[in-house]
């Protein structure tokens, strides 16, 4: 039996996953998440291992290995840490074993995977480093529309008109949408509009994937019910067989994908009689 923990620093939240693994079975035994607010990342990664650890009835001596990812590489008391490309195909592969891409829609930059049924990544593209397609941006937005992130899914579905905007830049898109306001633009047509624009950027990367089947939706956006609605009607107008998913844990897929990548490397070390100290990145 391998106990991992698997920890994945985001640019804003931190989510943690503990797993228990025996064999080919894999037990999900207790998940944290936290904005992390202009507090100290350290301090939170502490209070989230400790967390997940009491719900568990598990004591730190009983973790086997903890992995990082994302921005987590350099965390005091972790054992190795993982590429947060990998991390993603795995935790997605483990909430829906169909997926056969994933479409990871953090708060800097989207990305789009191909992975096979071991959560392999068999190819990815990225967006450029303009913004207009993350989470960040999105957050900007609701300030100009005085609104919040949680509320912006319901609204972009109650556009009757959706407001086509700039898909090319952030700083674009962004004065789009005052010049939007000050035109009297609904904010749920607004949001419609960029909901779009973000969408079509998404599916094109899939599709120059040669993406097929199901396509999984992680990080922090994969709540987003109105991105979701755009990108399943994207995908429908692109004519290509890809069917948008997500699930209620999406947001935790690269903690999830950490943790058993942890378990892994755990029990293949303990096979080779190796130590865990000075583990590399993977």
């Amino acid at each position: 039996m391998t106990v991992s923990i698997g920890v994945d620093v985001g640019s804003g939240v931190i989510k943690t996953a503990l797993f228990r693994v025996e064999g080919e079975k894999s037990a999900w035994l207790s998940r944290w998440d936290a904005r992390i607010r202009q507090r100290d990342t350290f301090t939170l990664v502490e209070e989230s291992m400790k967390s997940v650890l009491d719900s568990a009835g598990l004591a730190r001596d009983d973790v086997d290995y903890v992995a990082t990812t994302g921005e987590g590489e350099s965390l005091p008391g972790a054992t190795g840490h993982f590429y947060s490309m990998t991390t993603h195909a795995r935790g997605a592969l483990y909430l829906n074993p169909e997926a056969r891409a994933v479409l990871d829609i953090g708060a800097l930059h989207g990305r789009a995977m191909l992975v096979d049924e071991r959560g392999k990544v068999l190819g990815s593209r990225m967006t450029s480093q303009c913004a207009s397609g993350s989470g960040q941006f999105l957050e900007n937005i609701c300030r100009y529309l005085g609104i919040t992130l949680e509320e912006i899914g319901p609204l972009s579905l109650r556009s009757e008109k959706p407001e086509q905007c700039s898909s090319i830049c952030a700083v674009l898109a962004e004065t789009d949408v005052i010049n939007m306001v000050s035109r009297g633009i609904a904010a749920p047509d607004i949001i419609r509009g960029i909901h779009q624009s973000m969408a079509g950027r998404y599916v094109k990367l899939l599709t120059s994937l040669g993406a097929r089947g199901v396509v999984l939706v992680t990080g922090g956006l994969a709540a987003d019910v109105g991105l979701l609605a755009a990108l399943r009607e994207s995908a429908g107008e692109a004519k290509h067989a890809l069917e948008v998913r997500t699930h209620r844990q999406s947001a935790l897929a690269g903690a999830i994908g950490a943790a058993l990548w942890g378990a892994f490397r755990a029990r293949k070390l303990a096979r080779l009689g190796l130590s865990l100290a000075g583990e590399e990145r993977s």
